[in-house]
């Protein structure tokens, strides 16, 4: 057998420069969009409900939060902040919807809003109180 017939020289990294090179076009670009357009998904309004559950149970939902935003971290902070449980669920209609327990709709708004996810105008919350 013969070294001549492996092949000759591949390198291995040498896709890693055009992958370093797309990489940081796509965080120019990114830097170009407003941010307001960034955080808020298509223009649209953020919407925070609070659903009855069972007797004195219930449960705030947020919707209409950007794809792009990392809503784990986010749903995490608040978790921390106002000492309750949550999760983000994956909606087929509706997308990403974080659930938080008990009525949190003042403490969301306040939250999104000092942290500059959204603009109170951009946020609608749903129910009486």
């Amino acid at each position: 057998m013969d070294i001549a017939n492996l092949g000759g020289g591949l390198d291995p990294f040498a896709d890693l420069d055009a992958e370093a090179e797309a990489t940081a076009e796509k965080k120019k670009k990114k830097k170009a969009v407003a941010p307001e357009d960034e955080l808020i998904g298509s223009g649209d309004l953020i919407h925070i409900r609070v659903q009855q559950r069972n007797g004195r149970k219930c449960i705030t939902t947020v919707q209409g939060l950007s794809a792009e935003l990392d809503l784990k971290k986010i749903m995490k902070a608040l978790k921390k902040d106002q000492c309750c449980n949550g999760t983000v669920v994956e909606d087929d209609d509706m997308g990403s919807v974080l659930q938080l327990q008990g009525d949190q709709r003042d403490a969301v708004e306040k939250f999104l809003v000092a942290n500059e996810i959204a603009t109170k105008d951009k946020i609608k919350k749903h129910g009486t109180g």
